[in-house]
Order: C-alpha cells, then sequence, then structure tokens
C-alpha cells in the first residue's frame, strides 16, 4: 500500500475515532448531569459534536479531506475528487475508528466495551428524516467547498449542530456513525434492527444531493469534494 493512503487511512480513523467519541462521550455526559432533562441532554450532546466535527474537519483536511463518513467518500469518488480504488480503504478506515471511538468513550466513563443499543428509533418520520439530514449535509459540503472552502469544516459543524433539533432522528447522516451508535447502549444509541433503514435513507439522500449539485454547479461536476487538496 502506497505511503500517501496510509496516511490517508490514519487521519480518516483518527478523525472518525474521534467523532464518536465526542458524540458518545458528550451523549453520556450531558444525560448524567442532566438529571432527566431531555432537552438539556440532547443541548450539550448537540454543541459538543459540532464543536469537536470543527476542530477534526480542520485537523485532517489537509491530509485525507476529512470525510469521516462512507456517503462523502462515494460521493467524492462520484465526482472524481478520489480514484475508486481508495474508496474500500477510507470506508474501512471510517468505520474502524467509529468502533474505536465508542469503545473510548465507554472506557472514560467505565461503562462496558460495547453493549447494544435498545434506543428505537424507527418508523416513516425517523428516515425520512436521515433522508433529509444526509442530502442537507450533502449540500452544505458540495455548495461550500466550491465557494467557501475555508468555510467547510464550520458550515458542517453548524449544520450538524442545528440538525440534531430540526430532524426527528436527531441526524446520523453517516452509515458509519448509524453502526457504531448500535453498539452503545447510552443516551446516543440506536437499535441495531433500525440501522439498515438509516443507512439506506443516507445514502438515497447523497444520490439526491449529488445529483442536485451536478445540475446546479455543472463547471464543477468533475472537481474534487474533500474541502482541502490532500497531500501526497
Amino acid at each position: 500500500m502506497k505511503p500517501f493512503l496510509l496516511r490517508r487511512m490514519a487521519a480518516e480513523f483518527v478523525g472518525s475515532f474521534l467523532l464518536l467519541a465526542a458524540i458518545v462521550g458528550s451523549g453520556i455526559m450531558g444525560e448524567r448531569l442532566a438529571a432527566g432533562n431531555i432537552a438539556l441532554a440532547l443541548l450539550a450532546n448537540s454543541l459538543a459534536t459540532g464543536a469537536a466535527l470543527i476542530a477534526i474537519l480542520l485537523a485532517f483536511g489537509p491530509i485525507s479531506g476529512a470525510h469521516l463518513n462512507p456517503v462523502v467518500t462515494l460521493a467524492d469518488a462520484w465526482v472524481k475528487g478520489i480514484a475508486w480504488r481508495d474508496v474500500p480503504a477510507y470506508i474501512a478506515a471510517q468505520f474502524a475508528g467509529a468502533f474505536a471511538g465508542v469503545a473510548a468513550a465507554h472506557l472514560m466513563f467505565d461503562l462496558p466495551l460495547y453493549t447494544f443499543s435498545a434506543h428505537v428509533r424507527s418508523g416513516p418520520a425517523q428516515v425520512f428524516s436521515e433522508f433529509i439530514a444526509t442530502f442537507g449535509l450533502m449540500l452544505v459540503i458540495f455548495v461550500c467547498s466550491r465557494n467557501r472552502e475555508r468555510m467547510v469544516p464550520f458550515a458542517v459543524g453548524a449544520y450538524i449542530t442545528a440538525a440534531y433539533w430540526f430532524t426527528a432522528s436527531t441526524s446520523f447522516a453517516n452509515p458509519a456513525v448509524t453502526l457504531a451508535r448500535a453498539i452503545t447502549g447510552t443516551f446516543s444509541g440506536i437499535r441495531l434492527e433500525d440501522v439498515v433503514p438509516f443507512v439506506a435513507a443516507q445514502i438515497a439522500g447523497a444520490c439526491a444531493a449529488t445529483l442536485l449539485c451536478r445540475w446546479l454547479m455543472p463547471a464543477a461536476a468533475n472537481e474534487e469534494l474533500p474541502r482541502c487538496q490532500p497531500v501526497e
């Protein structure tokens, strides 16, 4: 494997690791400190996740593009931002990092390494929410990367923070995040049986956003998606 691809995989792994540690860890802390106030716990969870996401994107964008999300990687390959041959390595690193991040969050709060979630997130409203959450996320990434490249980390962090509140699903918008959150029996978890509909909606949302952006910005259709030019 080429050294530059290994560096990109490492960046995707560590970025996904830190993202899930932030999502799950802030969910645990928020729930413990909110004394049963779910709105307060969700506020803490969303603010911590959005802030961490901005920092992670700024840190790892110059190395791998900081996709941290399989649908972002697939969309980037679709518009020829990265080679299709590199997609499996990116996605494997994202899933591995996400699972490791959940384990780290559990260890920080003295919980079992992994526990399956019983948090029900099912039904048409939840699934449609994931379509909208992912559709909006991909639009933000696409459009800002063309016109406001330096602002992409801040735009993505702001969008995810807001989407926690305006979607019924609290905006997973990421297949790796979704599956990893099925193995935490904490505030941010999701039942394993609800994962497949969520992921299907996320893929559909990403496809719809990619097609729309290719139509809206035809001159940029073959430009790459990552926020920063990855180093070789």
